[in-house]
This record gives C-alpha cells, structure tokens and sequence, in this order.
C-alpha cells in the first residue's frame, strides 16, 4: 500500500522559514516525480514545486522561484520542502505527489497535506 505522510507545517512569522517533510511508503523514490502542492483558502489547488527522476531536475513556479526548495532523500525515502522567506500568501494546506512527468497534471498518489500559515 502507498502512503505519503507530510509533516512539518505550522504557524510562521513572514520571513521565516519551514522545512516541510513528506515520508513514503509502498512506492519507489526512483520511479517518480514528486510534486508539493498547495491549496490556499478559497482557492484551487497550484503546483509550489517539482522533482523529476531525472537527479537535479526541479521546477517552480514564479510566485516561489529563488524561496522554495525541493530536494529528495533515497535513503530516507523523504521528500522535503524547503521554504524560505515565507509570506502571508503562501499561506495555505501543503501536499506532496508523485506522478508520472513534472510535466503531466494527473497524480499517482498523494497525502492529505500539513498547514502552513504565515502570519505576524
């Protein structure tokens, strides 16, 4: 059975930083990309950050360029999230993925997410 567990989230001050972090289980870190999702309140859900199977291959959108980091541990089998500079708008439920292509929309499985809330 596949299962990806995030933890790490919480409440955060803007400028502050948060590692989230998404265990899994049942699944091969090789064989997929990973993606963190976010869902702001009241709004759908958009793509913060992308790993493809391809080692040093990642994407982020604009809004998170240059803040968010994503990175993999193998042995682990974790995948994180590394964000800094955190403002108000990234406020929002966290979640990782693990789907086929960075490049494809549909995913294979995901969790139920972590909250990140920035805020002074």
């Amino acid at each position: 059975q596949v299962q990806l567990v995030e933890s790490g989230g919480g409440l955060v001050q803007p400028g502050g930083s948060l590692r989230l972090s998404c265990v899994t289980s049942g699944i091969t870190l090789e064989t997929y990309a990973f993606r963190w999702l976010r869902q702001a309140p009241g709004k759908g859900r958009e793509g913060v950050a992308c790993s493809s199977q391809t080692p040093g291959s990642t994407y982020y959108p604009d809004s998170v360029a240059g803040r968010f980091t994503i990175s993999r541990d193998y042995a682990k089998k974790m995948v994180y999230l590394q964000m800094d500079n955190l403002k108000p708008e990234d406020t929002g439920l966290y979640s990782c993925a693990a789907l086929l292509s960075c490049h494809n929309r549909a995913y294979d499985y995901w969790g139920q997410g972590t909250q990140v809330t920035v805020s002074s």
